[in-house]
């Protein structure tokens, strides 16, 4: 059987008892909507230990450093991805991105308490963000998350129609981006759409106007999008140093 090298990757994390929590796109897989990626993201608690763990796992993938920034503490504690490259026969060429702060996600203690559990396979449990922090994480730059954010949602709102707890309605109403679920759902729960307009004032054009909402979650992902550009903004100005730095002769 050809081995599956995410699972190699996520099992020998297990193995050393790295304290971790899988993003990305692989972690999407998980919550049924499907992303096809060759990387294993992840991020992780840097306590000394829980490094000195990643540390032992990434030298049994034989991951090394592909990119600035190296593999210290502080970068990762500013909001900086290190980047690996496997080359472990059982997954050659998987690409690992580590990170530890991600914007306008909670700090990794208050992740992990709500983490999601999956069974990977037999003995083996996989620890994802949890789906609303998954969401919160994937609102960036990038034009590929965004379709990825509505199925997220529009996923858990197929498996849980029937019998929503009140957090997921909750959840479904500041997430979900979809404009006529979003007045499908402002019809099914009145009162819940109220309390949550407090926070997300396009939910008051749920009750009819579905070109004015889709115009209204146009502009809330441009706000994101570029709330994440001035994130990242002087972020990458500092990799680029670490680039000119390392040309240096």
């Amino acid at each position: 059987m050809t081995p599956n090298p995410i699972l190699k990757v996520l099992s020998t994390l297990t193995t050393h008892r790295v304290q971790y929590l899988l993003m990305g796109g692989q972690a999407c897989v998980f919550y049924g909507a499907a992303e096809f990626s060759r990387d294993t993201d992840v991020v992780v608690l840097t306590t000394a230990e829980n490094l000195r763990r990643l540390q032992a796992a990434l030298r049994d993938l034989q991951a090394e450093c592909i990119a600035v920034p190296p593999f210290e503490v502080e970068y990762l504690q500013r909001g900086h991805a290190v980047h690996f490259r496997c080359r472990h026969p059982e997954a050659r060429g998987m690409r690992i991105d580590v990170m530890s702060v991600l914007r306008g996600v909670a700090p990794f203690e208050a992740l992990w308490g709500r983490r999601t559990t999956v069974e990977a396979e037999e003995e083996m449990d996989v620890e994802l963000l949890a789906l609303a922090d998954l969401v919160q994480a994937k609102k960036t730059q990038r034009d590929k998350d965004w379709p990825m954010i509505r199925r997220l949602v529009e996923a858990n709102v197929r498996r849980h129609a029937e019998d929503p707890s009140p957090e997921q309605i909750a959840f479904w109403l500041r997430e979900c981006r979809t404009p006529a679920i979003l007045m499908e759902l402002a019809e099914r729960y009145p009162r819940e759409t109220d309390q949550a307009m407090r926070d997300r004032p396009l939910l008051a054009l749920a009750g009819g106007d579905e070109a004015a909402l889709a115009a209204a979650l146009g502009d809330e992902e441009r706000h994101e999008r570029e709330a994440d550009r001035r994130y990242w903004a002087p972020l990458r100005a500092e990799l680029e140093q670490l680039r000119r730095e390392r040309r240096q002769p």
